[in-house]
C-alpha cells in the first residue's frame, strides 16, 4: 500500500514534468522562480531527425607477459582494446545496468558487491586510430548514429 501511494505521487509528478506543467508541490508558490514550467535539463546529447550523432571512445588493452613474440603481444593487446572500445560504445548507447547488494551486520558492512552489465549489439563502428606504446594499446573508435537507423 505504501509503495503504491509513492508510485502514484511519482507518476503524477513525472506526468506534470513531461507535460511542462508546474508540479503540484509548487502550485502555491508565488515567486517568479516557482511560476516557470518545471523542465528537466538534458545532460546527454540526443539523436534528432535533422542531425547525426557521433560517439567516440578510446579503448585500452594491455599485452600479456607470457607471449611468444612482440607481434603476438601487439595482436592480443589490440584485440583487448577493440573489445573495450565496443563495450564503451555499448554503454554510451544503451546504458549500464547496475545491481548492488550489501550485507550489513551490527551496523557495519560485512560484504558489498556491485555487478554491472550491458546488453547491446554494436554495428558499423570504425577504428579511427591505433597506438601501441610500452605494452599498452589504445584504440580510438567511433560510431555515427542517424535517426533513420531507428525509425520504422
Amino acid at each position: 500500500m505504501k509503495y503504491s501511494l509513492l508510485f502514484a505521487i511519482f507518476f503524477s509528478l513525472t506526468t506534470s514534468v513531461i507535460a511542462g506543467e508546474t508540479p503540484p508541490a509548487m502550485a502555491n508558490c508565488q515567486t517568479a522562480e516557482c511560476t516557470k514550467p518545471f523542465v528537466v535539463p538534458a545532460k546527454e546529447k540526443m539523436l534528432h531527425k535533422k542531425s547525426d550523432l557521433r560517439i567516440s571512445v578510446t579503448g585500452q588493452g594491455v599485452a600479456p607477459l607470457n607471449t611468444t613474440s612482440p607481434a603476438q603481444a601487439y595482436a592480443l593487446a589490440k584485440r583487448a582494446a577493440v573489445g573495450d572500445a565496443y563495450r564503451l560504445i555499448a554503454e554510451k548507447v544503451k546504458g549500464v545496468r547496475v545491481d548492488g547488494q550489501d550485507l550489513i551486520k551490527n551496523m557495519m558492512v560485512q560484504k558489498s558487491s556491485v555487478r554491472t552489465s550491458v546488453n547491446a549489439m554494436v554495428r558499423n563502428a570504425n577504428i579511427v586510430e591505433t597506438t601501441f606504446k610500452d605494452g599498452l594499446c589504445e584504440v580510438e573508435m567511433e560510431i555515427i548514429l542517424s535517426h533513420t537507423q531507428f525509425s520504422y
